[in-house]
């Protein structure tokens, strides 16, 4: 297996499309056709997780957050970024981060939170836009439903739902072959029409090459005429956080408890108790607090995050319950999801989760 095959599962459940415009995920060090012996998992890239997968014979290491998110002016092992891929590279080591792309998937960072207070009938706390695109094309009528299919196949034409979803409408296309033509219909230098059917379909803009592809492949005339069109709809299957239900009501307290056996925390931060229980619940993994008011809209009893500051707890303004269970503590699990990722794939590879804890918050 090459790097390239081993990423690309990932790429396909959390497609890099889906990243924030601010971050930096994909391969960051070494060559995508070089062959893997061995991965490991990580949320963070330090020296210590470089000397782990050396010690493993591991050559590819995923993490969550990029070890490099800004620009680098040289390379001379002044901090902890540099020395890394230093070392990396020294070791014939790759490594790959996969961060606000798994963070806007429902089965992703926020999905395995979700999983652990057993979350129920879950939707995207806040949805992304302008990740669709309206592809229309025109057809010779008698080719619509191979071309059709060709598109469903590729992946367009799913919304929410519903797959296989297209709008049709019959008309007349003229066009006239040159010399050097070789056309499906009509003779060259000569006016044709053709009775042609015009297809629509929505896709998202990670799949516009291969479902592009798709409809060259399938269409019956030398040069296809097609239109991509940027949409700016909301996708709810994408975006930040995730909103779901307990199954049944809780205490706060109880909640509180709950959230500490889930993610082994030593402590957690919260806003005051109101007394009220507990069913509808947001969260986002990380740094989620700007999402706080997005949460009180959507009418959840409590809003579960890390890195809030004080000031945003004043946000909740009494209603909604705010808890704090950390950075690194919210996003803990996200190996996990890489590893269920790779080896639903190819269950027999060497992939390990790394053994060392990279939370560099430490508690008294």
């Amino acid at each position: 297996m090459t790097v390239r095959e081993i990423t690309s599962l990932i790429e396909d459940a959390a497609p890099l499309a889906l990243q924030e415009n601010y971050d930096n995920a994909g391969l960051l060090v070494g060559n995508h056709e070089m062959e893997v012996s061995g991965v490991l998992l990580s949320i963070d890239i330090t020296e210590a997780v470089i000397d782990e997968a050396v010690q493993h014979d591991c050559n590819l290491i995923i993490s969550h957050h990029p070890l490099i998110f800004r620009g680098l002016k040289n390379l001379t092992g002044q901090d902890y970024i540099q020395r890394c891929i230093i070392k990396a590279i020294k070791n014939d080591i790759s490594i790959y981060a996969a961060h606000t792309n798994i963070d806007n998937v429902l089965n992703g960072v926020n999905g395995k939170i979700a999983d652990k207070i057993h979350l129920q009938k879950r939707s995207v706390l806040i949805p992304k836009t302008g990740m669709l695109l309206k592809l229309a094309t025109f057809v010779p009528t008698g080719y619509a439903d191979i071309v059709r299919n060709a598109l469903f196949n590729a992946g367009a034409g799913q919304i929410g739902e519903y797959d296989s979803c297209s709008f049709n409408t019959n008309g007349t296309g003229t066009f006239r072959p040159s010399d050097n033509a070789n056309p499906f219909a009509g003779q060259p230098n000569e006016f044709h029409t053709e009775f042609e059917t015009r297809i629509e379909v929505i896709l998202p803009v990670f799949l516009k090459t291969r479902v592009v592809n798709a409809l060259i492949q399938s269409h019956p005339y030398e040069e296809p005429a097609f239109d991509i069109i940027p949409l700016l709809n909301t996708w709810n299957k994408v975006g930040s956080g995730i909103v779901g239900e307990l199954k049944h009501e809780t205490d706060e307290m109880d909640l509180l408890m709950e959230l500490k056996n889930a993610f082994a925390l030593e402590t957690l931060r919260h806003s005051p108790l109101h007394g009220k229980k507990i069913k509808k619940v947001a969260i986002c993994g990380g740094a989620g607090s700007e999402f706080i008011p997005d949460a009180i809209s959507k009418g959840a009893d409590v809003f579960i995050s890390g890195d809030i500051k004080y000031h945003d707890f004043f946000n909740g303004e009494n209603k909604i319950l705010i808890v704090d269970i950390g950075h690194y503590e919210s996003e803990q699990y996200t190996k996990d999801v890489f590893y269920e990722i790779i080896t639903k794939k190819i269950p027999n590879f060497a992939v390990r989760i790394s053994e060392v804890n990279t939370n560099p918050i430490k508690y008294l």
